[in-house]
């Protein structure tokens, strides 16, 4: 592991923090000023383009790493974070609260906000810190870009693809009013019960591979991130309680029975 400049990742670790908590604290008093706690989701996108900018910032003023790979790393995290947040501020444009936070904050044993700003906010500017390290840790990785990076890079053009354009389908869908009441079970939700949260999972790997690309310092150090995102994705806070809401629906038994639940596979054909 040597070569890796551990001192100054050590110091950009620090920044990197002060840029995700940054983020979140600016969203917590637009929150409480708008009364709405959703927007939140909009900042989670937000801290991680944040991070991958102030930490390629740092990595270049102290003249550590290789500019093309901080390019690359920086650009591919600023443009998924700033798509999410886009996406997720214009489907939540006009709408109250979100019911998840509702239950969340009926649970406050006193100041709402403060629960809140507890349990949302900070919990999640320490998330984006954790699953950013495969970002940070590239942007300071010695050795110029390999084939390793670039590989890193179409897996994580699969899964923007993924996510973008499964978003885009749900929105037509809930746009058209003959659906309302329907499963969405068309293009790559047809695929995959969850073409968005399969991309961001493709999304993550792929920046691990970047960091992979840095050497094995630089793996090691961020290997958690793509980890911690597969069990947030499928077991945590993802796939598992979005699809506990969605047993009720009609034709859920069916449409699960004949769709993956997360890799992309041709849908089976029922009996």
């Amino acid at each position: 592991m040597s070569g890796f400049p551990w001192g100054v990742f050590a110091v950009g670790l620090g920044w990197a923090a002060g840029a995700a908590f940054a983020v979140m604290l600016a969203t917590f008093a637009v929150a409480v000023r708008k009364g709405v706690h959703r927007v939140v989701d909009v900042a989670w996108g937000l801290g991680f383009a944040a991070v991958a900018l102030v930490a390629c910032v740092v990595a270049a003023a102290a003249g550590e790493g290789d500019a093309g790979r901080r390019a690359l790393v920086g650009v591919l995290t600023a443009v998924w974070g700033l798509r999410l947040a886009a996406h997720i501020a214009r489907r939540g444009r006009g709408h109250g609260e979100d019911p998840r936070y509702d239950a969340m904050l009926a649970k406050a044993p006193a100041n709402r906000n403060l629960y809140a700003l507890r349990m949302v906010y900070l919990l999640q500017g320490a998330l984006v810190w954790l699953v950013s390290l495969p970002v940070q840790a590239a942007a300071y990785g010695p050795g110029p870009l390999s084939a390793l990076a670039w590989a890193g890079a179409v897996l994580w053009a699969v899964g923007l693809a993924f996510e973008a354009v499964g978003d885009a389908q749900l929105a037509r869908f809930k746009a058209d009013p003959a659906n309302r009441g329907q499963l969405m079970d068309r293009g790559l939700w047809s695929w995959t019960r969850h073409p968005n949260y399969f991309g961001d999972f493709c999304v993550w790997w792929g920046l691990f591979l970047v960091a992979c690309d840095a050497g094995l310092a630089a793996a090691a150090v961020s290997v958690v991130s793509p980890l911690v995102m597969t069990y947030l994705l499928i077991g945590g806070s993802g796939k598992r309680l979005l699809e506990r809401r969605m047993a009720g629906r009609p034709g859920w038994t069916a449409y699960a029975a004949r769709t993956s639940g997360f890799f992309p596979r041709p849908p089976r054909r029922l009996a």
